[in-house]
């Protein structure tokens, strides 16, 4: 493995290091750049988004780029939620909009597991929509 394909922090983790992680995933999501996330996750990572399951960088990365000409404005925020060794989970929510304008909330979780490097190799995702008003926006 190269230098630059190690993700710091790394397992096991810490609750100091295991915030830190889920803080730079929610950094990178909210940037809606599908090349700068896709680089977190292993070559050969599996996926479980809702009912879609991927497998590799290169399904995540045409994944995200597809999600985010979809979902417009899109604003997340992740919660650690429990950690052990090399896997976090989360919970989160995010918000967006339809090119039609209809404002959604949509609620979470997922399972992390890392390699030894600190890439992410599984995750694991339930996500719910509800749709909101635009003044029931909370992460605007």
């Amino acid at each position: 493995m190269t230098a630059d394909a190690v993700r710091p922090p790394l397992p096991p983790f810490t609750e100091a290091s295991a915030l830190a992680k889920v803080q730079a995933a929610e950094d990178a999501w909210n940037s809606r750049d599908p090349e700068r996330v896709a680089l977190a996750y292993t070559e050969d990572s599996l996926w479980r988004n809702r009912d879609r399951f991927l497998s590799g960088r290169a399904e995540i990365r045409a994944f995200l780029a597809d999600k985010w000409r979809r979902e417009l404005d899109y604003r997340l925020r992740k919660e650690l939620w429990a950690y052990t060794g090399n896997r976090i989970s989360v919970r989160f929510e995010y918000e967006w909009h339809d090119a039609a304008g209809r404002w959604w909330r949509s609620h979470g979780n997922e399972q992390w597991e890392f390699d030894p490097d600190g890439l992410m190799r599984r995750r694991e995702a339930s996500v719910n929509d509800v749709p909101i008003t635009a003044s029931e926006r909370r992460l605007g």
